[in-house]
Order: structure tokens, then C-alpha cells, then sequence
């Protein structure tokens, strides 16, 4: 095997191993421990998923859905994640509907196209080191090609980047008022 296989194959091995870990010590937290931190997490993805729907309607956008699907898949446990995952979700957003776009306009309805777009929007989050904004990416793509609507393209790509911003920013709110409010309850760190 290469030195670059290899050095793939234990970066990935590692990376399973300190998942299963991490896994493993949750699951060890004590009942009312679990019960603590799920209702926080409850509280976060709730309070996040209404204020981005709410937020998502009082503009104008008729699917606040979207807004509130992307406040519940960005809420994480302490406000650096949720950051993260925002972004994540913002660049995938964006590069997915311009994939979208493009796909749409050079191949309308053939499949292949928007395979492609798939394709080279995964590769490209990988090249800039943001893996999981690929996955952001291709969603966006195929809610822009393949997800039944009415106008055009570019009006279903702006929109959904508009959702997603929302849905982002209700949820570093929500998450910033939570831990706020953890620490004034005496923690002395964002509960994981």
C-alpha cells in the first residue's frame, strides 16, 4: 500500500476509534446526567426550529420548513459546533445552488447533470477542507433539480439559501441564549 493510502487508511481508523469512544462515554453518563443534557439539546432544537420557521414566515418565505429543518440539523451542544455547522451548512447552501443552477441550466432535466453537480460539489468541500458541507451541498442541489416547484432556477436557489441563513442564525441564537443561561444556572461550561 502507498504511504498516502496508508496514512488515509489510519486517519480514517483513528477517526472511527475516537467516535466509538466518544460514543461509549455518553452512553456511561449516569440517567439523570442523560436526562439534563437531552432536555438542553430538546430545548435548543425546539426553541431553534420555531424561532427559524417563525423568522422564515415573518420575511416571506412561504417553506419555513426549510428554515427550521436547518436550525434542527445545525444544533450541537455548545455554540463553537453550532458555528461550525452553520457554516457547514452556508457554504454547502451556496455551492449547491450554484451547482444547482449551472446543472439546471446546461441540462435542464438530465439526470446526468444534476449527478455531476452532486458529484463535483462533494469534491469541492472536500478540496477546501469542509467535508460535511458537501453533504449541505448535494442537498441543496437536489431540492434545487430534483424537488417539484414552480419559477425559475434561480428564485428556488436564492430562496433556499435566504432559508438556510435563517435556520442558521435562529440556531447560534438559541444555542448562545442556552449556554448564557447554563452559566447563570451555575455551570461553568456549555453542558455536553
Amino acid at each position: 500500500m502507498s504511504d498516502s493510502r496508508s496514512s488515509i487508511h489510519r486517519h480514517h481508523r483513528r477517526l472511527g476509534l475516537l467516535a466509538t469512544e466518544l460514543d461509549r462515554l455518553r452512553k456511561t453518563l449516569p440517567p439523570r446526567e442523560r436526562l439534563i443534557v437531552g432536555l438542553m439539546q430538546a430545548v435548543r432544537v425546539g426553541a431553534g426550529a420555531t424561532l427559524g420557521y417563525f423568522a422564515a414566515r415573518a420575511v416571506g418565505l412561504d417553506q419555513g420548513f426549510w428554515a427550521a429543518i436547518t436550525a434542527i440539523s445545525v444544533t450541537q451542544n455548545s455554540f463553537a459546533e453550532v458555528k461550525n455547522s452553520s457554516r457547514d451548512q452556508f457554504i454547502g447552501a451556496i455551492f449547491g445552488g450554484l451547482l444547482g443552477l449551472t446543472a439546471a441550466a446546461l441540462g435542464d432535466d438530465h439526470y446526468l447533470f444534476y449527478l455531476i453537480a452532486v458529484m463535483f460539489g462533494t469534491l469541492l468541500c472536500w478540496l477546501i477542507n469542509l467535508g460535511a458541507a458537501g453533504r449541505i451541498s448535494s442537498v441543496t442541489t437536489t431540492i434545487i433539480m430534483l424537488v417539484p416547484h414552480t419559477g425559475p432556477f434561480w428564485q428556488i436557489a436564492l430562496l433556499r439559501l435566504g432559508e438556510v441563513m435563517i435556520g442558521a442564525m435562529a440556531a447560534l441564537l438559541v444555542t448562545w441564549l442556552v449556554d448564557r443561561l447554563a452559566s447563570r444556572l451555575g455551570f461553568n461550561e456549555p453542558i455536553h
